[in-house]
């Protein structure tokens, strides 16, 4: 019981905060309030390093969220990790991980950001190789070097704010829009809001991060790791409104969407199609960010948290019920053994398609219809209109995969549905699913927001996400490498389905010249001409004369010293001679 005392103070600890946090978020949001302390820690010539806080609805309402979310993770992790000796090590690395989040949330410094953002990349480090395998090894370094890009253009915003004499960038988002410096400083706050949020060409680390833990997992895609770019974006959102690269980043987060959504139709591992599925959400929270709707971005982002983190709990029980399985070609019929946890997973799985009412629907329903009404390329808006029916697609083809298809691991099979550790956390996110939108819809928009379209674009919704249903059945029964093959598409199927060769353009295409060119090197010198003049030849001299010597030593007779005496004489007389 000991090394469960942890999780239960965490658990309620947090759950307790979460409660604070909403009620004072409601109270800021009533009042207007904003409140900024700030904390001097040292001056020189003018510049003072501050620890500065900021509270307002927005801090407290994500505050909200991350809280209760990783207290029912935490809770949830007492049962999944029930075998892990050194869960209290566990433990604390998650704490460690919210308290990051939570800094950069509550940050309006860009040092305390820091702090906060490379806390995060640190932490999520130690989690992604927490099983000690050579796969975790490489997704975890592969997920701290693409966050370590973001860090360091962290640094250089801080080097471009000294101009400034302050590092609270909260104070200038208004006044020097037009400043060369700040046009510089926002091109390095998108770049690094896109490491951190995964966007292209940065793609490839999300779904390596998979080797964590499914609690960590859980942790990361909702509300922690890859929410803090859309976050920080939306708080500099002033500053880059009218920027060019706000209209790169909205080309980036749609090809993002896109790609993430046929990725994860041609993907078997489930915990990889929920991770795709995620990337999916963050091109949408960009894209629709890039177009100037911050606060639109953010009522996605609290609403998608809630069923994503729910999403990556029900399959961890089914991971755990299927022997550590993650293939979903061996599932099939797990409605008739675990039907909670199905339950649960359908309410997710209709929630991220945005069925109505569920609090997936609220936000991006309202997000597709502003992007109706807005003056659009139509490239950018059949981009989105393509994902979203790609949501329904993968959706769809993961719960004919799970629920309604044969079961096809063992004929002999005890699934059981009854750990009631688990079943609570989930059911407390199932609630939060269905009611989160509705919630958030009637807190963070003061007034109701009124779209009037045609009928036929007011439906287009409605039509991508029936032919999404349908394709999702269609190819769920017909295997999709098999029309591929059929049609003669093998390239084109590699090509969609290793995420447009991201992993091989961003990360393993530009470590192999690196590497190849260290090997070179090791050989060339570590292990060429270095030994050749240093150990190994002045070893290779020292062998070649003490085999000398030993024949002087061993062999000590007459006709040795003769033999030398003479050499000695000889050598002597040509002397003499030349004198």
């Amino acid at each position: 019981m000991q090394k469960f005392s942890i999780c239960f103070i965490s658990f309620f600890f947090f759950f307790f905060l979460s409660m604070i946090m909403f009620f004072f978020s409601i109270y800021f949001i009533m009042n207007d309030l904003v409140i900024v302390l700030e904390w001097e820690l040292i001056s020189f010539n003018s510049m003072m390093v501050v620890m500065s806080i900021l509270l307002d609805w927005m801090s407290l309402l994500f505050m909200m969220f991350v809280l209760m979310i990783s207290s029912v993770v935490i809770y949830y992790s007492k049962s999944y990790m029930n075998s892990e000796l050194n869960l209290n090590r566990f433990i604390i690395l998650v704490l460690m991980f919210v308290f990051s989040m939570i800094l950069l949330i509550i940050s309006p410094n860009i040092i305390s950001i820091l702090l906060g953002w490379d806390g995060l990349g640190l932490v999520s480090y130690c989690l992604v190789i927490y099983y000690q395998n050579i796969k975790s090894y490489n997704a975890g370094m592969l997920t701290a070097l693409s966050n370590r890009i973001g860090d360091v253009l962290i640094l250089m915003v801080i080097s471009w704010m000294v101009n400034y004499g302050s590092w609270n960038y909260i104070f200038y988002l208004e006044i020097v829009k037009s400043d060369f410096y700040m046009f510089m400083v926002s091109m390095l706050i998108i770049m690094a809001a896109m490491t951190k949020s995964a966007q292209i060409p940065f793609s490839s680390w999300l779904p390596a991060a998979m080797a964590a833990p499914t609690p960590v997992s859980a942790l990361v895609h909702s509300s922690t790791l890859v929410t803090a770019g859309v976050y920080l974006l939306i708080r500099f959102n002033y500053l880059l409104l009218d920027t060019i690269m706000l209209k790169i980043l909205l080309i980036l987060s749609g090809l993002t969407m896109f790609m993430a959504g046929i990725s994860a139709n041609y993907e078997f591992d489930l915990k990889k199609i929920i991770a795709l599925s995620t990337l999916s959400q963050l091109g949408l929270m960009m894209s629709i960010l890039s177009m100037g709707f911050p606060e639109l971005a953010f009522f996605h982002l609290l609403t998608h948290a809630m069923f994503k983190a729910l999403l990556f709990m029900c399959a961890g029980v089914i991971i755990h019920m299927m022997s550590d399985i993650q293939d979903i070609r061996y599932m099939g019929g797990l409605g008739n053994f675990i039907p909670l946890t199905c339950l649960c997973m359908n309410i997710s799985n209709m929630a991220l398609c945005g069925i109505p009412f569920l609090s997936g629907f609220y936000s991006k329903d309202l997000i597709l219809e502003m992007v109706s009404m807005m003056n659009l390329n139509f490239f950018i808006f059949l981009l989105y209109y393509i994902s979203t029916g790609l949501t329904m697609f993968y959706s769809f083809r993961l719960v004919m995969y799970l629920m309604i298809n044969d079961y096809n691991l063992l004929s002999v099979y005890n699934l059981y549905d009854e750990d009631y550790i688990m079943l609570k956390s989930m059911f407390v996110l199932m609630i939060m699913s269905i009611i989160s939108g509705s919630m958030l819809m009637w807190v963070i928009f003061s007034f109701p927001y009124m779209i009037y379209l045609p009928l036929n674009m007011k439906l287009l919704v409605i039509y991508v996400s029936m032919i999404g249903i349908i394709m999702g059945y269609l190819i769920s029964n017909m295997n999709i490498y098999s029309l591929n093959k059929f049609m003669k598409l093998y390239n084109l199927s590699l090509f969609l389905c290793l995420m447009w060769f991201m992993p091989n353009l961003s990360t393993y295409g530009l470590n192999y010249y690196f590497l190849k060119y260290g090997e070179k090197m090791m050989k060339s010198i570590d292990m060429g001409w270095s030994e050749l003049y240093s150990g190994q030849g002045i070893f290779m001299v020292l062998k070649k004369y003490s085999i000398i010597y030993l024949f002087f030593q061993m062999n000590n007779n007459f006709k040795i010293y003769l033999y030398v005496f003479m050499m000695f004489n000889i050598i002597l007389f040509f002397m003499m001679m030349m004198i």
